[in-house]
């Protein structure tokens, strides 16, 4: 097996464990925190406090279930367009890591929009009332904190070039 089929591989494995791993704290979330006062982690600071998102971030688009199908499709294209552009090389492991979880946050979030109608969100800063999020939302907002800083401070636009568009891919 060559390299990037074993890339492909250990990604797809990784696809799947980490919308598991979203989908079992969903599923807890429901069983344990559904109709129940607020669990504090740490008092004043963090809970666990279950809450339905009809929408996107902080309960923008509500209902807007289709739209929110086509971002999805929109990110798992842009990942399988990248990951099978990108070397299969130590340099590039970071963007096809980010790539992996960026799809897995929003398949996560997308099979509950359409299995439930909402996201289940648990995840509560009380201490900064930031909007309640869950395990999917932290795969695309920490993924997207990583792709700023490799973009902006690791990878030199050469490095990139894999992903024009008019350039043919590498087939390592």
């Amino acid at each position: 097996m060559n390299q990037k089929t074993k890339l492909i591989f250990g990604l797809f494995i990784g696809f799947f464990a980490a919308i598991g791993l979203d989908q079992w704290t969903k599923f807890l979330a429901v069983k344990h925190l559904m109709n129940q006062s607020a669990y504090n982690i740490w008092n004043g600071v963090f809970e666990l406090l279950y809450s339905e998102n009809r929408g996107a971030a902080f309960g923008m688009l509500q209902g807007k279930k289709f739209f929110f199908l086509l971002v999805a499709v929109i990110v798992l294209s842009a990942a399988i367009f990248a990951i099978a552009r990108m070397p299969a090389t130590k340099k590039y492991i970071p963007l096809h890591l980010i790539a992996m979880f960026l799809s897995a946050g929003a398949v996560g979030n997308m099979i509950d929009r359409f299995s439930r109608g909402y996201v289940v969100d648990f995840l509560y800063f009380k201490l900064i009332d930031f909007p309640i999020f869950n395990v999917a939302d932290c795969y695309v907002t920490v993924s997207m904190f990583f792709f700023m800083i490799l973009f902006f401070f690791y990878y030199k636009e050469e490095d990139l070039s894999c992903l024009s568009i008019g350039k043919k891919g590498e087939d390592n």
